[in-house]
């Protein structure tokens, strides 16, 4: 029994919480105030596939038990709702419409509409969802041009597969401000911002 039980008990959170959890934060709040740059998260972690590095950072430091979490299709596997379940005591959701974050592991086929996340309500704008998304990779410098809050002059971000229509997409987000979701995008221990109020253009 005590072996069945160890092999089917979640892997490893954070090998440090305090210390890791808090790299983590500062690393995602310097991403949201700098929209444009990567940072990396610097924390030690294995967790389940399709997870990276930084997604699982992510929900380890943004999500608990008050906190509905809905999960795609690619990463809503055994594993991760385990692992999710077990270090976060999240509750999951089957609706998008209900979740306050989301996990977005194949964003080719789940990421679009970006509205059928909360948006939040012009007296609450506070109640949209922030939304994690599993990049193909992170490159600052170039790919996207971002302008807005956060940004002197203009900042470049590549994100390697998002799907067609993302950026228009992303711009009908921004015309809902103060409400619209918010975004993380994740590669590897890498994470990158788009706030709200950021304007993205091919």
């Amino acid at each position: 029994m005590t072996g069945r039980l160890l092999e089917t008990a979640p892997g490893p959170g954070f090998a440090d919480p305090v210390a890791d959890s808090q790299r983590a934060f500062r690393a995602m709040l310097e991403a949201i105030a700098r929209p444009g740059t990567v940072q990396a998260i610097g924390a030690e972690l294995t967790p389940p596939a399709p997870l990276s590095r930084a997604a699982a950072a992510a929900l380890l430091t943004l999500v608990d038990f008050e906190t509905p979490l809905w999960l795609d299709a690619a990463a809503r596997q055994p594993a991760v709702e385990a692992w999710v379940r077990f270090h976060c005591g999240v509750p999951l959701v089957d609706d998008p419409a209900a979740a306050r974050f989301a996990l977005v592991a194949d964003p080719m086929g789940s990421l679009l509409p970006l509205d059928r996340f909360p948006i939040g309500e012009d007296a609450f704008p506070d109640r949209s969802a922030t939304v994690i998304v599993a990049a193909a990779g992170l490159k600052s410098g170039s790919g996207w041009r971002l302008s807005g809050p956060g940004i002197e002059g203009e900042a470049r971000l590549e994100a390697g597969g998002l799907p067609l229509g993302f950026a228009a997409a992303w711009q009908a987000n921004r015309g809902l401000f103060p409400c619209g979701i918010d975004l993380f995008l994740t590669a590897d221990d890498r994470v990158a911002a788009l706030p709200r109020t950021v304007r993205l253009e091919d």
